[in-house]
């Protein structure tokens, strides 16, 4: 029974992923390729030479060891694809792991109902406090980044949870707090939002990440409901 559920859900997620990647790369890779322009040199140099032809911005600092990263063109474009593809297949398989635990089948009925939610709590809440960065942009501590991250989506989860199943207005109340308690709390920022990426580029690219996830994760949803009408019709039943 389980191992329909998890065939079900990589089928599904990898699909909607290969999906994805096809929007990643039409829609924010772009961006990317935009922003590491201006990753290496410093935000105040870039503002220097904006208001004063004469100053040049500071090059790049020499390394002697560089990490390997996939080249533009082919190899970005697979890399991304494949990343995309396990992305979408770990978001599914979380999706089927709610669905089984709760006990409230994913079907091709409510697959798009299923995938929003997780748009809304994976991506829309979190992207709240945390809006997608571009290379080059400050950041907080990762760890402190992860930590509010999962809080939050989990919080979120349950809340929306609450909201699906309950009627009771002490359930309903306990959702909001939810909800809100991780934007009360707020996000990790860095010391200083000071960047050399252009203010237009980044809002284009967060608006783009957003839209390209909402596409993900309906996708998910809908393969996952018609995954499992054809791989797991039994796997909900006690």
């Amino acid at each position: 029974m389980i191992g329909r559920l998890v065939l079900a859900a990589l089928i599904a997620g990898m699909a909607a992923g290969f999906i994805y990647g096809g929007v990643q790369h039409v829609q924010t890779t772009p961006l990317i390729l935009a922003a590491e322009v201006y990753e290496s040199t410093p935000a105040h140099d870039h503002a220097a030479a904006a208001t004063d032809p004469a100053v040049t911005p500071a090059p790049a600092p020499e390394h002697e060891e560089e990490e390997w990263a996939p080249a533009d063109g082919w190899q970005r474009t697979l890399s991304t694809t494949i990343t995309s593809m396990i992305t979408g297949a770990g978001f599914a398989l979380l999706l089927a792991g709610v669905s089984l635990l709760t006990g409230l089948p994913i079907t091709p009925k409510n697959g798009l109902i299923w995938g929003i939610c997780g748009f809304l709590a994976a991506t829309v809440a979190p992207g709240a406090g945390l809006a997608p960065e571009l290379p080059g942009m400050q950041a907080a501590d990762l760890v402190s980044r992860q930590v509010w991250w999962v809080a939050t989506i989990a919080a979120t989860g349950a809340g929306i949870f609450l909201i699906a199943t309950r009627r009771e207005l002490v359930w309903l109340a306990a959702a909001v707090v939810l909800i809100a308690l991780p934007h009360i709390i707020g996000a990790p920022q860095p010391l200083t939002h000071e960047t050399a990426v252009p203010a237009g580029l980044a809002a284009s690219f967060a608006a783009n990440t957003i839209a390209a996830s909402a596409v993900l994760w309906s996708l998910i949803g809908l393969f996952l409901g018609l995954a499992l009408q054809k791989f797991g019709k039994d796997v909900y039943v006690s």
